[in-house]
Parts: C-alpha cells; sequence; structure tokens
C-alpha cells in the first residue's frame, strides 16, 4: 500500500510540482491548497507525512505545525516544513514548533525526496 502525504501549499505550481514528484515516487499524494483545511484533511486523509509550507495567506504553516502537534490524533505524524525562510533562527523556530525536517526553497528535487524517505 503507497504512502499517503498531504502537501500544504498555496502556490499553485509548487503544489503541483510537489504532488507529481510524489506520485512518480509511488505515494499518494492529497493537495491542500487553503491551510485552514489542513486540520481537517489531516484527520479525514490520515495521511503518513504532512509536507506544510510556512508562509501562506490565512494561517500560516509554523501556526498549523503548532496545531497538528498539539493535536491527540494528528501529533504522531511528522511533518516537513517547505519554506523560503531561510535563516538559521526562522529554521529553529520552525523546528521548535514541532517540523520533523526543514527544506528551504527553492527546493532541490533531490533533496525534496531525500527528507521525505528520511522521515518514513
Amino acid at each position: 500500500m503507497a504512502r499517503k502525504v498531504l502537501v500544504v501549499e498555496d502556490n499553485e505550481l509548487n503544489l503541483k510540482l510537489f504532488c507529481d514528484l510524489l506520485r512518480a515516487h509511488g505515494f499518494t499524494a492529497e493537495p491542500v491548497r487553503d491551510g485552514r483545511e489542513a486540520v481537517a484533511c489531516a484527520r479525514e486523509f490520515q495521511p503518513d507525512l504532512i509536507i506544510m509550507d510556512i508562509q501562506m495567506p490565512h494561517v500560516t504553516g509554523y501556526e498549523l505545525i503548532l496545531e497538528l502537534k498539539a493535536d491527540e490524533e494528528l501529533r504522531r505524524i511528522p511533518v516537513m516544513a517547505v519554506t523560503a525562510y531561510a535563516s538559521r533562527e526562522d529554521e529553529d523556530r520552525i523546528r521548535a514548533a514541532g517540523a520533523d525536517a526543514y527544506v528551504s526553497k527553492p527546493i532541490s528535487l533531490m533533496r525534496f525526496m531525500e527528507a521525505v524517505n528520511a522521515l518514513l
């Protein structure tokens, strides 16, 4: 059975790239364009991994990571943050919120898949 990955990303091109890349590597990818739907989608889809953009309108990926990690049912799911924030302080803050991995944009496809495979 294919591993399931929830991809939370508001940029259509990035969302398509991440989902296509995951599917090409045998994963089932579920796209979420609006961060406000991410927690409900995680409950319904029960992913093995969540890939989370940090900079999104309405709710940030940082806030969503905190919400996911505070939830008894969802906290076990590893979260990979994908962000244009590239400073050491940003990475530390995002990891402290509960992200299990951190990949900065623009992404290297090889680095992206290495991070996904390391979490699964």
